[in-house]
């Protein structure tokens, strides 16, 4: 097929993904959408369906390798609607850029997904190894009953993937100038340090907790926790809230509740962070609890067969040099990595992502798809003269 061609059926695509209102978990008919072409193709269809949210585990071949393509379906809210431009979920065209809620996070990729397979099939119908996709309804929401579902299935029954491309919007600049091969460990705490409520014109009756925290605070804040890693920024540690008092201004409160984030390289681990941390409250001699929760732990994808292959499909495609990079907040790489020891994340640019007047520029429709059936015949290349899709 024609490179001119795939672009088109990509917008086309991304266009009817769009119309969809899938604010998470909803998925608002996409994988029934998706699900109709993939069936053409000879996919098997597998819904993984887990209360609210809609889960979709398509494979075709039998054979390994097993590349599999993986992202979600829902978007964030729109937030105000007379800030848009145009309405988010009638998708409009604007000076080269195509408006949307999901239209670079992450509705474009998936068309891409469907457009490149098609192209591939379209020349290799008799391809080895297997074509997979996990897609989801529940990645921008609290992700617990989303691809960490299809993962345990998977792994369960022994399924493992060998390769994964997720499409999330990791390009900064312009499209091909990031993939992440990784991503850093998230650990949240609710710390809660008790004082002894009392007058504030009476301090020594009792116990202000936030004056009790602060130079426990100050110390976890001036950390230095390492110094990251090859492809790994340096450990963080940040507070995202803090809340105390009645509202009055003469009461001093009886608690004050931290809520803080590490954002972890592989040279932590989760026990010896949390260690840390009590060790520090312990010794400035707080009363406290805190709770712990682990959303993700770090994983990274060396340079080898997958990094490799995207790197010169995005280089012929673009001709751009992509640089590998784990910055960001977490993805659902982080769950699959449980079951393929290969996992990139790449897609458009990311500029507008979650934002107001969300887009994608028109011209990167028939790159990026171009991207993924490169990508995915450069895996398959080697198997491909013995090929049993059945």
């Amino acid at each position: 097929m024609q490179d001119t061609k795939i672009g088109e059926r990509t917008l086309a695509l991304a266009c009817e993904l769009i119309a969809r209102p899938s604010v998470s978990p909803e998925d608002a008919g996409c994988l029934d959408l998706i699900g109709e072409r993939l069936t053409r193709l000879g996919f098997d269809l597998e819904r993984v369906d887990r209360g609210a949210t809609s889960n979709l585990w398509a494979r075709r071949g039998r054979g390994a390798p097993i590349v599999c393509f993986a992202g979600h379906t829902d978007v964030v809210p729109t937030g105000p609607l007379d800030q848009w431009q145009s309405d988010p979920f009638v998708p409009s065209r604007n000076e080269g850029l195509l408006y949307g809620r999901g239209a670079a996070d992450m509705k474009t990729s998936l068309a891409a997904f469907v457009t490149a397979i098609e192209d591939y099939l379209a020349d290799q119908p008799d391809h080895g190894g297997s074509i997979a996709l996990l897609l989801t309804s529940d990645e921008e929401g609290p992700a617990t009953d989303g691809t960490v579902r299809v993962v345990d299935l998977l792994e369960a029954r022994g399924e493992p993937l060998d390769y994964c491309i997720v499409g999330e919007p990791t390009s900064s600049a312009t499209l091909g100038d990031t993939i992440k091969n990784g991503r850093r460990g998230s650990l949240s705490g609710r710390l809660v340090v008790r004082g002894v409520q009392g007058h504030i014109a009476y301090p020594q009756l009792a116990r202000n907790p936030i004056h009790q925290l602060a130079p426990a605070l100050a110390e976890l804040a001036e950390r230095v926790w390492d110094e990251g890693g090859e492809y790994f920024p340096p450990t963080s540690w940040q507070v995202s809230n803090i809340h105390a008092g009645t509202g009055a201004n003469n009461v001093i409160p009886g608690e004050v509740e931290l809520l803080f984030n590490f954002r972890f390289a592989p040279v932590q681990t989760v026990d010896g962070l949390k260690a840390a941390v009590h060790a520090v409250l312990d010794r400035h001699g707080l009363d406290y609890r805190l709770d712990w929760s682990l959303s993700g732990m770090p994983f990274l994808t060396p340079r080898g067969p997958l990094v490799e292959a995207i790197s010169a499909a995005i280089l012929e495609a673009t001709g751009v040099a992509t640089e590998l990079s784990t910055s960001g907040g977490t993805s659902d790489g982080r769950f699959i990595a449980r079951i393929c020891e290969q996992v990139v994340e790449f897609g458009p640019v990311n500029a507008s992502i979650h934002k107001i007047d969300e887009c994608v520029a028109l011209d990167a429709m028939e790159p990026l798809a171009r991207i993924y059936r490169e990508t995915l015949r450069r895996l398959l290349a080697t198997h491909d003269s013995a090929g049993d899709p059945s």
